[in-house]
């Protein structure tokens, strides 16, 4: 099941659903009703399977969901109402917590025995793990363990769901009926310290609309944060934290071309940046990656103390996507 669920990941739903049906996948995951109703227009295809994986919320999703062909992931009792009102005739997926405590039937034998009665088709089990990317922690095989039992004991016959990105890493034997790639599919180390070789989908680059020198003793940006200790050749690239820069780069992050690493000096703006290119040949028009294939994403991400999930859900829709072979 392809997690394609917030634009996918910030990286265009579009292309990128497209490119994994051409691929041969043929089920997909999103977050609800209406990501999924715009990955079923956007494919075009009524036997690809498209899975909600919050579920439904009110009536209107429950109506998407029949007119669109959706399974919805569902936790409580109530959303199989919404649905049977709606005139629902698919199947669903059970979501049950095993550790997580954020979101999954606490009492998962009372909404199955409920689908049952209601004869609401169910597509399988599911369950997601909490801590996946932290290899060796006690959670992981827990949560496994009780999952295993728990899909077992309560519907043997049907499919089960557990593993992420991060958990096909460092639970490798626990991939049962269907594993859920997310960020994996989009080349970002799910877990850093036990690469796989991925290779990043997504370039983020902006392109130098101006150089100039300047002074030792000149300040740099808002607030002047930034003093040159000594004379200095400075590029403005045309990208900012409106496009998806954090801001929080401003002063300890780079921008790379032909390789080599250029300092962000002073604060990243709105709409621009600025670099240190004394030490590079940039030229006006110079192609500039924030991150990607020179500069990892997770790199980055660590930097600000955060993950690279942020950094692709942050881009901005200004920023123009362009899709290369």
């Amino acid at each position: 099941m392809a997690v394609v669920k917030a634009d996918a990941y910030g990286h265009g739903l579009a292309p990128i659903a497209a490119t994994l049906h051409a691929e041969g996948c043929r089920i997909f995951g999103v977050t609800d009703a209406k990501e999924g109703a715009s990955l079923r227009d956007i494919l075009n295809d009524e036997t690809t399977v498209i899975v909600l994986l919050s579920g439904i919320f009110d009536p209107e999703d429950a109506v998407l969901a029949c007119d669109h062909a959706l399974v919805p992931a569902i936790t409580d009792p109530e959303q199989i109402s919404l649905l049977q009102q709606a005139g629902f005739a698919g199947r669903v997926w059970l979501k049950v917590d095993t550790g997580m405590n954020r979101l999954g039937a606490e009492h998962p034998e009372r909404l199955l025995n409920e689908c049952r009665r209601k004869h609401i088709g169910i597509a399988g089990i599911m369950s997601h793990l909490a801590c996946a990317d932290i290899p060796n922690h006690p959670l992981n095989q827990q949560q496994a363990d009780t999952f295993t039992e728990l899909a077992g004991t309560l519907a043997p016959d049907l499919p089960a769901s557990l593993l992420n990105s991060a958990g096909l890493v460092t639970l490798p034997c626990h991939t049962l009926d269907m594993i859920r790639p997310g960020i994996a599919l989009y080349g970002a180390e799910p877990v850093p310290t036990l690469p796989l070789g991925l290779k990043p989908v997504m370039r983020l680059t902006g392109r130098v609309m101006q150089i100039r020198s300047i002074s030792r003793g000149d300040t740099v940006s808002y607030g002047a944060t930034f003093t040159a200790e000594k004379d200095m050749r400075i590029a403005t690239v045309c990208l900012g934290y409106a496009d998806g820069l954090p801001r929080g780069l401003s002063g300890r992050g780079y921008g790379v071309h032909a390789g080599r690493r250029l300092p962000i000096i002073g604060r990243v703006c709105m709409d621009y940046t600025i670099l240190d290119i004394s030490e590079s040949d940039a030229e006006k028009g110079a192609e500039i990656e924030f991150w990607g294939t020179a500069l990892p994403a997770n790199d980055v991400a660590a930097k600000l103390e955060t993950i690279s999930y942020t950094l692709f859900i942050g881009v901005g829709q200004r920023v123009r996507r362009k899709t290369v072979a």
